[in-house]
């Protein structure tokens, strides 16, 4: 699989334990856990994230909506609006970040006098590079967050249909484009041809060679003048 090396290949699947690593203590900041949290939890892609609208999130009271909604302006392509439920860890993030959501964006830009504009992809960028940076992680991007969780639906058996649904791509084919095949994968596929077995098959130590060895009993000399001619 090729890593993204300075900004160049493809974003890199994030394990386990570099997510936990990663939210715990690459990211320093409420409002970048809830991004790049946004971004894992919806497989949204990180411009969608950024400019997402803080009532697309929260309800007038400023509690966690039980579904998000990333809008058709937002999208790549403007194709359609996605709503996708907020499962427990994101609503944790987002819950802790509503205190300080923009008036109009989820995201406000860090410039104190924007706060009318969202924060922006290529910032975020550079805050994911620190992050990683900070733990050691190396070959993610901003898109390795959105590769991650489609990868992980489809790990676990959830089919292609459904997470299409999620993450708005337009066909099937450009979907797969972004699911990692892991080795163990490759080699859990070929295991299951196992089922295949054939009866009556012998253990390798029963099998006779079909031309039975001859043991020299004789000089090399003797032998070569016992062969039969078969002419």
């Amino acid at each position: 699989m090729a890593v993204k090396i300075d900004r160049h290949g493809q974003a890199a699947i994030l394990s386990h334990p570099e997510i936990e690593l990663l939210f715990a203590e690459g990211l320093q900041s409420d409002r970048d856990r809830a991004l790049f949290g946004v971004c894992l939890y919806t497989a949204a892609r990180i411009a969608e994230a950024c400019s997402m609208l803080t009532e697309d999130v929260y309800t007038s009271t400023g509690r966690v909506r039980a579904s998000v909604n990333i809008r058709k302006a937002a999208t790549k392509g403007k194709l359609a609006t996605r709503t996708i439920p907020v499962i427990e860890d994101l609503r944790s993030l987002l819950t802790v970040w509503q205190p300080h959501v923009g008036p109009i964006y989820l995201f406000p830009s860090r410039h104190p006098g924007h706060h009318w504009r969202h924060i922006t992809s290529d910032s975020a960028a550079v805050i994911l590079r620190e992050a990683c940076k900070r733990v050691g992680i190396e070959g993610a991007s901003t898109h390795s967050f959105r590769r991650t969780a489609l990868t992980e639906m489809s790990n676990a058996g959830i089919p292609l249909r459904v997470i299409q649904q999620v993450s708005g791509h337009r066909t099937l084919t450009e979907l797969q484009k972004y699911l990692e095949v892991s080795d163990a994968q490759v080699r859990g596929a070929v295991s299951a041809l196992s089922m295949l077995s054939y009866g009556g098959k012998q253990r390798l130590n029963d099998l006779q060679p079909e031309f039975p060895s001859v043991r020299l009993t004789q000089s090399p000399e003797s032998l070569k003048n016992s062969v039969v001619d078969t002419d």
